[in-house]
């Protein structure tokens, strides 16, 4: 993983469920990449899609992810573009599922109430400092193997990695 991550912010409310960030409907259906990114955020913010960049982040509020386990939510968005998620609170299976597929998430309360939607922010992994127009908040510390696993992408590569390290 990158580490200055720089990107627009989309900012959602409290309680963004998982059937809110993948359709539900959508859930059996097998998909490549591209297809299950056109289809992160369509009922809650159907623009999204047409206006998410690479390196973006979503900011949300108080437990973000609720609802089902199922993976597609946090792949939907990841696909989409999205390097981090940076919310109040995150769901405890979500938060886990955003780690196993290498998708950064960030519980940082007091940078949420600062950060404003559409406003261009910085995450700077090495120094631990989020920077947003009103200041600058200290991201919280994860364990050294967590972030092992976020840089290579997720659990499952980051298992390959360590059972066949001659893969390259």
């Amino acid at each position: 993983m990158e580490k200055i991550l720089k990107g627009r912010v989309f900012k959602y409310g409290d309680d963004i469920n998982t059937d809110v960030i993948f359709p539900g409907k959508y859930t059996y259906a097998a998909m490549e990449p591209e297809e299950m990114a056109s289809h992160a955020l369509e009922d809650l913010d159907p623009e999204f899609v047409k206006k998410v960049k690479k390196g973006d982040f979503i900011v949300a509020g108080k437990n973000f992810g609720m609802g089902s386990s199922r993976e597609q939510a946090v792949k939907a968005v990841k696909y989409a573009g999205i390097d981090a998620i940076i919310a109040k609170s995150f769901s405890r299976i979500y938060f886990r599922n955003c780690i196993n597929n290498g998708l950064l998430p960030i519980q940082l309360p007091e940078a949420v109430d600062a950060i404003e939607d559409g406003e261009e922010i910085e995450i700077n992994l090495e120094k631990g400092v989020l920077r947003c127009r009103k200041g600058e908040f200290t991201l919280p510390r994860f364990p050294d193997k967590v972030m092992e696993i976020l840089d290579a992408g997720g659990l499952l590569e980051y298992t390959r990695r360590k059972l066949c390290p001659d893969r390259g």
